[in-house]
């Protein structure tokens, strides 16, 4: 089947949009005509000089769409269903099997690398030369995504379906941080560090949870705004701070219960941890752009530091239970988005990495 599809064929290069020829989905797989696709920060890894994968490739993996065929052996959607395609996972190994598939046992192979697990080739280029198309089981920057079956999450097909995509990871990401991984409680403190489409998520996240100390700590004040209005009790501005732990202590009385990093950069990961009460525990989503110093008496009296993955998330579970409180106004994750034609991708990149905007979703049929 031939596509058109945003390919990236070297880290400094940009995205081109070509003629690309995908399979025919294979007994569990289906093709998914993209409606909406979200523009990650994940997605910048292929630029990375130290990214092992190969390249070319196409990104994308926040898919939104419908489904246009199926393979042999699949029963859980149909032609026409309205889908969210998450991340990959192979519902086998032990951490799938008690709910956890965000740390499969293979989940780097099939996500990460954007070529078969298996090894088998799903895409070629109009030279008849492979291009990777499996980023997180969907490379979903192209009008049609080649996807097995229990990526998919089916939706009601009366909801915005180009709007949806950024559901199956940044935002799952933040928001399951938040109910999944530190379980935020009614009347605690949370405290977020970058509020991008991630941190964000977690903002509205604490919301819902109850927290009733909820800060925002970003360098950029358009940001903070957003984040007053999605919930945040308080803001700092890191680039005017004087001391922002001193500051974050004296708005918890003493210290936050939760907090969670978005930003990897390791002099705020320091903040996020030093920034906790005793008992407290900090939350880690990023890519982590350098090593993190941890005194054992940081971690006295019982602080917690932890890693997070896709928030934790099960896609079924979590996808609907955010459509549902976006649907009684009370998760307005659309409030992020701003939407550009698949042609606009180089632009829609440069907008996110510069913080212009929080979360881009590229509309392949414009």
């Amino acid at each position: 089947m031939l596509i058109t599809a945003a390919v990236l064929r070297a880290n400094d290069a940009p995205h081109a949009l070509e003629t690309v020829e995908i399979a025919e989905p294979g007994a569990n797989e289906v093709v998914v005509e993209i409606s909406g696709v979200g523009l990650c920060h994940t997605d910048l890894m292929p630029r990375s000089p130290a990214f092992f994968g190969a390249l070319p490739m196409i990104a994308g993996h926040e898919g939104s769409g419908v489904v246009t065929s199926v393979g042999s052996e699949v029963t859980g959607v149909a032609v026409g269903d309205h889908v969210i395609a998450s991340f990959d996972h192979c519902r086998d190994c032990a951490n799938c099997l008690t709910g956890h598939p965000a740390y499969c046992a293979t989940f780097l192979q099939r996500n990460l690398f954007g070529r078969s697990l298996d090894g088998s080739i799903s895409a070629r280029d109009a030279q008849g030369a492979e291009i990777g198309s499996r980023w997180f089981g969907q490379s979903s920057f192209a009008t049609h995504a080649l996807v097995t079956e229990h990526n998919l999450v089916v939706v009601d097909p009366e909801l915005p379906l180009e709007l949806l995509g950024p559901l199956g990871c940044g935002v799952q990401t933040g928001a399951g941080a938040v109910f999944n991984a530190l379980r935020v409680l009614p009347g605690s403190s949370f405290v977020v560090f970058g509020a991008g489409a991630v941190g964000l998520s977690a903002v509205m996240a604490a919301t819902v949870a109850g927290a009733t100390t909820i800060i925002a700590v970003d360098l950029n004040p358009a940001r903070l705004a957003v984040a007053e209005e999605l919930g945040a009790t308080h803001v700092i501005n890191a680039a005017e701070a004087t001391d922002v732990i001193g500051e974050l202590y004296r708005l918890t009385e003493g210290g936050a219960q939760y907090t969670l990093d978005t930003t990897g950069v390791p002099a705020v990961v320091e903040n996020a941890i030093n920034s906790l009460r005793p008992t407290g525990t900090c939350g880690l989503v990023a890519v982590h752009q350098g090593d993190v110093t941890i005194t054992p008496s940081t971690l006295a009296f019982g602080r917690n530091v932890m890693g997070i993955f896709e928030g934790d998330s099960v896609p079924r579970l979590m996808i609907p239970r955010l459509i549902a409180l976006w649907q009684q106004d009370r998760f307005p994750f659309d409030k992020l988005i701003r939407t550009f034609p698949l042609a606009e991708i180089n632009a829609a990149e440069k907008a996110s990495i510069s913080g212009e905007v929080i979360k881009p979703v590229l509309l392949p049929g414009s």
